[in-house]
């Protein structure tokens, strides 16, 4: 058990080490775009899956993630995300990082993919 804690540990530190260099202004724009995607969906509340559903619920925390973990990895300079690990690392073992700004984007985005869905029922019946 103590492998996936370990596991479950750096999944963490790469995403919070994507966040850093989706920052980076070296990071290319469609890297930034991925990380961003990734970062967003493994931070917010709200699953693709909703985690209630037996055994389905936590596929997306267990593919996908690591999934979009390790494409937006190949998208980013190695040195970009080099000095992005070990700020991580840093920002980790001072706390949890908490961003007022990203989860107000993030709650905005579902926001309007939920009114967008809305309008698209509406529209349908």
């Amino acid at each position: 058990m103590g492998t996936w804690a370990q596991r479950a540990r750096q999944l963490k530190a790469e995403t919070c080490a994507l966040y850093l260099a989706y920052r980076d202004p070296r990071t290319p724009w469609y890297a930034r775009v991925c990380a961003a995607v990734v970062v967003g969906y493994a931070f917010s509340p709200i699953d693709l899956i909703p985690d209630f559903i037996p055994v389905l619920g936590y596929l997306d925390d267990l593919v996908l993630v690591p999934l979009g973990v390790w494409f937006a990895l190949k998208l980013i300079p190695p040195e970009v995300m080099a000095e992005s690990r070990d700020k991580a690392q840093t920002m980790l073992a001072n706390g949890k990082p908490v961003s007022r700004a990203a989860a107000v984007v993030i709650v905005s985005i579902w926001i309007l993919l939920a009114a967008l869905g809305i309008a698209l029922a509406l529209k349908l019946t």
